[in-house]
């Protein structure tokens, strides 16, 4: 289990931020993903001190800002770009290395061989140990995978993706595709941004305070057709004494490519019932009554 950091310097203040932070690492969770972008990079400040001297017990997880293509391109930009983001990042954190850093997104301009270009200077220094993806499609995996399985060694580990019940695209192309280069897949979203916590059901509107209500472009996802497989969803998890929480975490996590799921808390409480959750991988059977309750035409892979 993973704990996403994109509340931190956001909706959560320092304090609060150390209050979750502290209760990751008392239950087992040492994986913290966050970004140069979450509140601005306050999220990654908030997280290198809320570890403190529990740094050595955390994997760290962060991801450069995108570039943003302003006058064209020109030749070693991306690379001068990813470097000094991440010397901005290792300040804000608070540590002298990286444990996973990722492309946050494609660059629409600079070549791939420039991003691992950057990424093999950051691993010569040990300012950073393994290098990931995210939001990439699956020609994007199997460019870099190609490029980076030219040096021997190089440490391309994973790929992270919006991945839940209710958002199976990734299973198309993506999973296959990195599950073909070798590469891990982190899903991100488990949830789907609270949909999936079975707290809306159509008849009350979206609660105050919720993360669609704070974040309205994801309120889509409260539509009556995703709120009728949450519904049934939620069947399936009663029949085993589960919550639709276990339930959805508990997929992803049956998932064969799957080595950490990715989910946000705002309290320490949370936290708590995330971490509940990983105690049901689900088996073929399970898995199959939730394929057939949503009547989705991908199958789970396992």
């Amino acid at each position: 289990m993973g704990l996403g950091c994109n509340n931190f310097g956001t909706k959560l203040d320092g304090a609060q931020t150390a209050a979750v932070v502290g209760t990751a690492l008392d239950l087992g969770i040492n994986h913290f993903d966050t970004a140069e972008v979450y509140g601005q990079g306050a999220s990654e400040e908030y997280l290198g001190a809320a570890l403190g001297s529990r740094r050595d017990e955390a994997v760290i997880a962060t991801k450069y800002r995108w570039r943003e293509p302003s006058g064209g391109y020109r030749p070693g930009e991306l690379s001068e770009w990813i470097i000094r983001a991440a010397e901005r990042s290792l300040r804000r954190l608070g540590t002298d290395r990286i444990d996973v850093y990722y492309q946050h997104a494609p660059d629409p301009q600079a070549p791939v061989e420039e991003m691992l270009e950057a990424f093999r200077s950051l691993f010569a220094a040990g300012k950073v140990r393994d290098f990931a993806l995210a939001n990439v499609d699956a020609g994007q995996i199997n460019e870099a995978a190609a490029l980076a399985g030219e040096s021997e060694g190089f440490p391309l580990r994973a790929v992270q993706v919006e991945w839940n019940l209710l958002s199976r695209g990734a299973e198309e192309h993506v999973v296959p595709a990195a599950h073909q280069a070798g590469l891990g897949v982190v899903p991100y979203f488990p949830l789907a941004s609270g949909v999936l916590t079975g707290k809306y059901n159509g008849r009350h509107g979206i609660p105050e305070g919720s993360r669609l209500a704070f974040m309205p472009e994801f309120a889509p996802l409260a539509s009556e057709e995703n709120l009728g497989k949450v519904e049934r969803l939620r069947e399936v998890a009663d029949r085993y004494g589960k919550s639709i929480i276990e339930l959805s975490i508990g997929w992803l996590l049956a998932q064969a490519d799957v080595p950490s799921v990715i989910a946000g808390a705002t309290t320490p409480e949370q936290v708590e019932v995330n971490a509940a959750a990983m105690g049901w991988v689900l088996g073929p059977v399970e898995l199959e009554e939730v394929d057939t309750a949503l009547g989705a035409g991908a199958r789970s892979r396992t």
